[in-house]
């Protein structure tokens, strides 16, 4: 049996099928709903009942308080109907979103490699084509640990390819299985695309990369895809890590900056050089972009990727040099150790 869902303000309308929740039938038909922790603990993914009944699943009561039910509030990810429904979402789609439904595939490893001390590399071969947008994450289905979300590396010219930077999380069971048991020729399965991180490519501003550590996924992507369609913006990658071997794909970029003279690459090494090797700039990489631009950011769009503490320091140093909200975008790289009450926006943004 299935239920038809009509979701308002935008008159889509869905079917959701036995054992499916709202959240997963949208994503499923190319219809996006707001979310995030995807298992009913955050509450971004709270929608209106206006007509039918439902389950409200295992939302918890932090996330959907008892007066919210009352009131016919549910959480997407969530619920399942027992009739047909109309809900009503804070659904904000940007233009520029191109909508790819999420589906199913099973993939086999080709190859592995390390590519800095923490930082695995895996290339997944598809078992057929994935349409996404550069930017966007797969939730990896992870043997007795559950499903892990990874962004994609390699850009969407490579429809058969899921290139993952992985890094090793101290005492986490999916990063930890990952590094050590996945081998090649395994295979595991996978679903996406997933996620609001793309390029806005009807804003034509210059644009600036800011990533930490196994954050450079989403913006390498990104980057790849940009130059590929020949994009002539001025496009600034600034990349933060603590030392020299953290440092990974440096050379790429370093040779993607000498073959395209839109590109501009600038790492940032946080940790002491003890050794004396490192010429670059030494100190966060929230201070690289205020230095490179001398404290006015203003006429770009950003694009920040990485740990929590990295993006909070950078949204900050982006508003101080008048860079504003409506020009900034960010995915945080949060593990379970992170919690689940983190919020997909900056604490910093007075909009929620």
């Amino acid at each position: 049996m299935s239920y038809e869902v009509t979701i308002e303000p935008t008159g889509d309308v869905i079917e959701v099928e036995d054992g499916q929740t709202l959240l997963q039938a949208a994503l499923r038909q190319g219809v996006w709903l707001p979310f995030a922790c995807g298992h009913g603990t955050c509450g971004t993914c709270k929608v209106q009942v206006l007509e039918g009944f439902v389950d409200l699943g295992e939302a918890s009561t932090f996330a959907l308080m008892e007066v919210e039910r009352d009131e016919g509030k549910v959480l997407a990810c969530c619920c399942y109907p027992e009739s047909d429904l109309v809900i009503e979402a804070d659904i904000d789609v940007d233009p520029d979103f191109l909508g790819y439904p999420v589906q199913d595939y099973t993939a086999t490893v080709i190859e592995r490699n390390s590519l800095s001390p923490t930082i695995l590399g895996v290339r997944l071969q598809l078992d057929e084509d994935i349409q996404f947008q550069a930017g966007q994450y797969i939730n990896l289905d992870i043997p007795d640990v559950g499903t892990r979300a990874f962004s994609i590396a390699n850009p969407p010219s490579q429809p058969n390819v899921i290139e993952l930077h992985v890094r090793l999380v101290p005492d986490g069971k999916g990063t930890s299985w990952l590094h050590n048991d996945l081998s090649v020729g395994d295979e595991i399965s996978l679903s996406g695309p997933y996620g609001q991180f793309f390029v806005r490519n009807s804003d034509n501003q210059d644009v600036i990369f800011v990533a930490g550590g196994s954050g450079l996924s989403s913006p390498e992507s990104m980057i790849l895809d940009l130059l590929e369609q020949g994009d002539r913006r001025q496009i600034y990658l600034f990349q933060g890590a603590r030392n020299i071997p953290e440092l990974y794909h440096r050379e790429k970029f370093e040779q993607l900056a000498k073959d395209n003279e839109n590109f501009h690459y600038i790492p940032a090494l946080s940790a002491e050089d003890t050794l004396g090797e490192w010429t670059g700039f030494k100190g966060y990489v929230n201070d690289a972009v205020n230095q490179h631009f001398d404290g006015k950011c203003s006429g770009h769009k950003a694009y920040l990727c990485g740990p929590p503490p990295m993006i909070d320091s950078t949204i900050t140093t982006l508003m101080q040099a008048r860079l504003f909200e409506r020009d900034i975008h960010m995915e945080r790289f949060l593990t379970a150790a992170d919690g689940s009450e983190e919020s997909s926006r900056s604490a910093l943004f007075k909009r929620i």
